[in-house]
């Protein structure tokens, strides 16, 4: 099992669902796709045994797979679309109010450079507050660079990602999903997975501001996602259409079954799982 499949808790995520063992996920027979991509869904780099199954996100990414002589994908649906289904607001009368931005970040292998104060301008003068910022562990533990945005408003992370199985947060997408639902907002300066969760779970969507690079990014890809996903990009996008795309993007309507699930990815055919109104 690639240990991609465990990133921000998913194969945790999916356990739980099919009624196993949240806590310590039975091995995936292939890989599953950790975030939004416009590729294959496997992450940049990884890399991959011919003949074994990827279980993507959506139909569209599955067609790219295949285009990409990836025959064995399966679309199940984001993890994240699995928990938005099967949790309950904890304060759903709570009238969300202000924004939770996510910045463009870094990761292990590549940073980020542009100009956060420049950003963090444009941001103040676009949102009308309050502000939440998230920040990716990278950039989270840059003391400088988080001492900059908390200037500006809240800041917090959602948790550690997690790294060769290793220091894992298992509650990471649901610590996500509890701020999403606090936020009318939720922007960056990139249409990233963020984005879509954020739409996915009531928010309005915006995308603008300096969009930063990585370290020897693929720049001619960012810009095909501008092009691509305009409906996505602006300081105040259609909210609806936005969400539509959102949805798509995250394969809803194609979440499996806790049994077919535990099928699908070759794990025992045995657990309660959840009622069968929280799949679709």
């Amino acid at each position: 099992m690639h240990h991609g499949n465990h990133f921000y808790g998913h194969a945790h995520v999916l356990a739980e669902y099919c009624g196993l063992d949240g806590g310590d996920p039975p091995r995936i027979e292939g890989y599953l796709q950790h975030g939004w991509n416009v590729v294959d869904g496997l992450g940049a780099g990884t890399p991959y045994a011919p003949g074994r199954p990827i279980f993507v996100w959506s139909e569209r990414t599955r067609r790219r797979a295949w285009s990409m002589d990836r025959p064995l994908a399966t679309v199940i649906g984001a993890p994240f679309l699995y928990i938005l289904r099967s949790t309950e607001d904890d304060a759903p009368e709570q009238p969300r109010e202000g924004t939770i931005w996510y910045p463009f970040h870094g990761w292990e292998g590549q940073k980020v450079s542009g100009d956060h104060h420049r950003l963090i301008d444009e941001i103040t003068a676009t949102e009308p507050g309050p502000i939440t910022f998230c920040l990716y562990w990278n950039e989270f533990q840059d003391e400088r660079i988080r001492a900059l945005y908390e200037r500006s408003g809240r800041v917090i992370c959602h948790g550690y990602r997690g790294y060769m199985r290793m220091r894992t947060d298992p509650r990471f997408l649901h610590n996500q999903l509890a701020e999403l639902r606090r936020h009318k907002r939720v922007a960056s300066n990139r249409l990233s997975t963020a984005i879509l969760y954020g739409a996915a779970a009531g928010c309005d969507p915006a995308v603008y501001g300096d969009p930063m690079y990585l370290d020897g990014e693929d720049t001619p890809t960012a810009a095909r996602i501008r092009r691509e996903w305009p409906e996505l990009h602006g300081t105040a996008p259609d909210p609806e259409t936005a969400r539509a795309t959102a949805l798509a993007e995250l394969g809803d309507g194609h979440l499996a079954s806790p049994a077919e699930l535990r099928a699908i990815l070759g794990w025992p055919a045995f657990g309660a799982g959840l009622p069968a109104k929280v799949a679709a």
